[in-house]
């Protein structure tokens, strides 16, 4: 599948870490309980670490008890592209960023209301935008 934003292997290591690489680029997965953003309660965004696209915001992440940051729907039915992956012996859901296609983790129909679906997605594949609230009027500062 074709992606918006294309990179060779040598810039995606140039501006990724090598964990962020390995998971991102490779298809990797970060050890359960060991990303901030699983323990992050803050209100905001958490975007693709490599292209930066919006993938899921604050106002659908729950906690799954799985030991990665959890979802139960995407920004927009673009912002992810879910391919089949049967590797490790199973048959399950992959989600990749819509953007750059990066891996970001799986996806399963064990989440709460309103979708039913889970998006277990690695910490390392994300970064997060806090959003800043004006005291006074309660509206975003951007």
């Amino acid at each position: 599948m074709e992606f918006p934003v294309q990179k060779s292997e040598e810039e995606w290591r140039s501006m990724l870490t090598e964990e962020q690489f390995r998971v991102l680029r490779n298809k990797g997965t970060e050890r359960p309980y060991s990303g901030d953003l699983y323990y992050l309660n803050d209100k905001g965004v958490y975007s693709c670490a490599a292209c930066k696209a919006p993938l899921f915001t604050s106002e659908t992440k729950f906690d799954a008890h799985c030991g990665w940051p959890s979802f139960y729907a995407p920004v927009s039915k673009n912002a992810v592209v879910e391919q089949l992956d049967k590797s490790h012996g199973m048959i399950r859901t992959e989600i990749v960023c819509g953007n750059c296609g990066g891996h970001l983790g799986h996806v399963f129909n064990d989440g709460p209301n309103p979708t039913g679906l889970r998006y277990c997605i690695n910490s390392v594949s994300m970064e997060f935008a806090p959003k800043v609230l004006d005291s006074g009027t309660g509206n975003k500062v951007e």
